[in-house]
């Protein structure tokens, strides 16, 4: 639905209710709405038809009766869809009508995320699972509870691109070739780089996002900007503004070269995208370009960046909301994170995906699907995904399009939280203490294959 159709529709309401006893009632996402197609379609059921077969990959509507049953849908936060936009009071006028036609209801279930994986594995183990639908992040179920055949695969069933977002069954959650979960909303948040604009300016740099315009935001350019950066302004023999938060950067860089630390039950230290990302975080540390750590916490980079006298800051687009309030005297822009020298686009990283799975053995595992998919179909009156989010991050238009630009492709980058045994953060410290790129891998490949295989041999 477009805006121009709400507007209409509202003015209609107004109207109708003038003229008669009726009200229609308004919410959002689950709350029950009237049916607006017969205000707005003036009784033709042309344009309901024409909107069904827009996609020729939805699912062609289903009749049968669930009998009562009580869908149980379980996180480690509340999934109830809430009232808060116009596109979620669709999907819970949806939600009230496929609960009339096909006799079920929905209830949510919250267990505490400390709590929430040992909780789920032994009630997998025991083939008790805790609900019909659970959200799961990938590590936690592949490949160690899905080789046991914990979980019905979903390909089949999820193909519908305006309800779900396919990168999550047909990559994300992928075994052996299937697909064993499902997710609504969006793809993730975007992560890129913050940058101080009124620093930029002050200290007479280029405009960064002329970089994106001409197509040369890379590794190169992104250290050129960063060593710029480096200056000792009131010339007392230090500096005072830097370029660069931290070089702590592995998994944005990892993405950004369409690198990888795992590649299937292999480690691939040695393989040359990873290489040559290696290459770069020691280069960050060994020619000075990064900030030096002042010994702080994993906190210390963004404090740095909360300063005002830091230009660069690796982050995601949420913690928008966090500069805008601590630097509200500065203008705060958004790029995406450079692209690597392999790389063919940029990308934004995730490192532990989440997603809706279905426990085997779960009674009509298609018809669950069905109903999520008929729920969220909707003609958002949005132009874009997290329109709302973006434009509340950021004011200015080159951001926004900046963080949708980042947002279209999502790296995930396997380290620490799939394989507990892994030295990740040993690695990592040697690499930015200026140990060789030739020594740690020659170091590491061992035990972080080890740490691979404590998992996959399992």
């Amino acid at each position: 639905m477009k805006i121009w159709k709400v507007l209409l529709l509202s003015s209609l309401m107004l109207i109708l209710f003038a003229c008669s006893n009726d009200a229609d009632t308004t919410a959002s996402e689950e709350p029950v709405l009237e049916d607006e197609t017969d205000v707005v379609d003036e009784g033709s059921d042309e344009p309901e038809a024409e909107a069904e077969n827009s996609n020729p990959n939805a699912t062609p509507e289903m009749d049968f009766d669930m009998e009562g049953r009580v869908i149980k849908v379980v996180s480690w936060y509340d999934e109830a869809i809430p009232d808060n936009s116009p596109d979620n009071i669709a999907r819970l006028e949806n939600l009230e009508e496929l609960k009339e036609k096909h006799n079920f209801d929905i209830e949510y279930i919250t267990v505490d995320y400390g709590e929430y994986r040992d909780r789920a594995t032994a009630a997998f183990m025991a083939r008790e699972p805790l609900g019909d639908i659970m959200r799961l992040p990938r590590p936690w179920m592949i490949p160690t509870l899905t080789k046991q055949d914990m979980f019905e695969p979903l390909d089949e069933y999820v193909t519908n691109d305006n309800a779900f977002v396919l990168e999550y069954t047909n990559d994300f959650s992928q075994y052996d070739g299937k697909g064993y979960g499902f997710r609504i909303g969006i793809m993730g948040a975007a992560s890129g780089i913050f940058y101080n604009r009124t620093l930029l300016d002050e200290l007479g740099m280029k405009p960064l996002q002329e970089y994106i315009e001409e197509d040369n935001w890379n590794w190169e350019t992104f250290i050129e900007v960063a060593r710029e950066a480096n200056q000792d302004t009131d010339n007392d023999g230090n500096i005072d503004t830097f370029g660069l938060a931290t070089s702590s950067i592995v998994v944005q860089a990892l993405a950004s070269n369409e690198a990888s630390l795992v590649n299937g039950n292999e480690q691939s230290l040695d393989d040359p995208k990873t290489v040559e990302v290696l290459e770069f975080i020691s280069k960050l540390d060994t020619e000075n370009i990064a900030r030096p750590t002042q010994g702080g916490d994993w906190t210390e980079p963004k404090q740095f960046f909360l300063e005002g006298n830091t230009l660069l800051y690796a982050g995601s687009d949420y913690e928008a909301n966090d500069f805008n309030e601590g630097l509200a005297e500065y203008d705060i822009g958004f790029l995406p994170f450079p692209k690597g020298p392999s790389a063919s686009s940029y990308h934004s990283h995730n490192t532990i995906p989440n997603y809706y799975t279905i426990p085997t053995g779960t009674d009509d595992p298609d018809k669950l699907v069905y109903l999520w998919e008929k729920i969220y179909d909707i003609e958002s009156i949005y132009d874009y995904p997290k329109q709302p989010d973006l434009e509340t991050f950021f004011s200015n238009e080159d951001d926004i399009n900046n963080a949708r630009l980042a947002s279209e492709s999502m790296q995930i980058i396997e380290q620490i939280d799939y394989y507990p045994s892994m030295p990740y953060y040993e690695f990592v410290d040697e690499l930015r203490e200026g140990v060789s790129v030739s020594t740690l891998i020659e170091s590491y490949q061992a035990p972080f294959q080890s740490a691979i295989d404590e998992i996959w041999n399992d």
